[in-house]
């Protein structure tokens, strides 16, 4: 048996953004414009080898008009859900009350309510004829108090709701993760016994494609690091005055290639989580301008004093002699690391992105080179770009339709959470990229950080 699920409410309650969260999907349309719901859309909602069905429904607008005939039709208790049932297939009915035949029919035809309000606008007797409509039609029912602007009139609301609904949930379609969007489902479970088997798979399959989707992002980040550490562009020419006349066409090459192939492991990810029409903003990597001005990458890796202690520490895992607990744990940056920083200021190479170069070739002829990145800061710099942005798309709801800004993070506080071996292994492997070394065991190294 499959749940159908009817989002019912007043119009501009935000019931279509909760059909956008549930169904993970951002195709299903939102507008602050009250009836943009006119007619009931259902949206089946594939969830590995499990699906449901979720029906957009419009909003109630004549719900006193239509429990004055309801009523008229049904002078006793048993008979009023067939008077509903009467309501939705009366010609008459359709003309007068198209939104209110729209919103009910999946109801009648076996979907549960999930009944929307909107916590940060005061109750009102009015919501009261659509609740005693909604329980005339004898289905499974929860409520879902959204607050789109405020929790202010959130218990009001719980005090009222509970005289209607058995089940009744605060849901904020904005903000609601995985596990309270799940628990939606679940307690349908409760409400609805004969779904109780078709809602734990459903549950499953979610937990598993969230699994899933953490894996694959591993995959995509090993894949963006190996690419952006070992890319280089390179000609051939006649000449080594030719190779040099090169130099500024091959970087403005190297560093547009660079930002596709980021820009679209950076797509590829948004659609593993289910963001096809997202438009999102990251800055971009600062290549451009004083190609020497590294401090700017700060922002999205680590500042000078955390690289050092970043070499140390990928020293120490290759066998040098330093502290690993004390480097994980303080990062070295108290007066013990003082001397070494200073010292190691002009060893770490923190002032070259990409060299240009000119070589000649056995077979005669030269050949100009741009890249790959050395820079020690690069791999950190890719890492949190990526990681920010993972982080965003897995915490954001479908329901959100502004523009994902993503400015800057803190790396640093994030390798602070692994342990000082993690933290060694970490440091090492993303030296090795590089230096253009492959890293056979990269996604397990990099899996702590999810």
């Amino acid at each position: 048996m499959t749940p159908i699920f009817a989002v019912v409410g007043h119009p501009n309650k935000g019931k279509s953004s909760i059909v956008a969260t549930l169904a993970r999907d951002d195709s299903v349309a939102i507008s602050p414009e009250s009836g943009t719901t006119r007619f009931s859309n259902s949206l089946d909602v594939s969830v590995g080898a499990s699906h449901y069905t979720l029906v957009d429904t419009p909003g109630f607008q004549r719900p006193t008009r239509v429990l004055q005939w309801l009523q008229a039709h049904a002078a006793t208790a048993e008979k009023r859900q067939a008077a509903v049932q009467s309501f939705v297939t009366d010609a008459e009915c359709k003309s007068n009350f198209p939104d209110e035949v729209q919103l009910l029919t999946p109801i009648m035809n076996g979907a549960a309510i999930l009944y929307v309000v909107d916590g940060s606008r005061p109750y009102g007797a009015e919501y009261e004829a659509e609740m005693e409509i909604l329980r005339w039609t004898g289905q499974a029912s929860m409520a879902l108090i959204n607050p789109i602007e405020s929790q202010q009139h959130v218990q009001d609301w719980q005090q009222a709701l509970g005289q209607y609904f058995k089940v009744v949930r605060v849901f904020n379609a904005l903000q609601a993760d995985l596990e309270k969007q799940l628990s939606v489902l679940e307690a349908f479970c409760t409400i609805k016994p004969e779904w109780q088997g078709a809602i734990a798979r459903l549950i499953s399959e979610y937990q598993k494609i969230s699994t899933e989707q953490q894996a694959e992002a591993l995959q995509l980040l090993v894949e963006l690091l190996n690419k952006l550490c070992s890319y280089q562009v390179s000609q051939k020419v006649l000449s080594r005055n030719q190779a040099k006349a090169l130099e500024g066409v091959l970087q403005l090459r190297f560093f547009a290639d660079m930002r596709n192939i980021e820009s679209q492991i950076h797509d590829s990810l948004k659609n593993l989580y289910r963001y096809h029409h997202l438009q999102s903003e990251i800055y971009e990597l600062p290549l451009e301008g004083n190609l020497f001005d590294t401090e700017k990458w700060i922002v999205w890796g680590l500042n000078r004093k955390r690289l050092t202690v970043a070499a140390s520490m990928a020293g120490a895992a290759t066998g040098a002699a330093i502290d690993l607990a004390s480097a994980g744990t303080s990062l070295m940056l108290g007066a013990a690391g003082g001397g070494l920083i200073a010292g190691a200021s002009a060893w770490f190479g923190a002032d070259h992105i990409a060299e240009f170069k000119v070589q000649g070739l056995p077979i005669g002829g030269f050949e100009a080179r741009q890249g790959p990145v050395k820079n020690r800061n690069f791999p950190y710099v890719v890492l949190g770009r990526f990681l920010y942005l993972e982080n965003a798309l897995r915490n954001r709801t479908h329901a959100q339709r502004d523009t994902l800004q993503i400015k800057e993070g803190d790396l640093t506080d994030r390798i602070a959470l692994l342990t000082a071996p993690q933290q060694a292994q970490l440091h090492k492997a993303l030296n090795r990229l590089r230096s253009q070394k492959s890293v056979d065991d990269l996604a397990a190294v990099l899996k702590p950080l999810f």
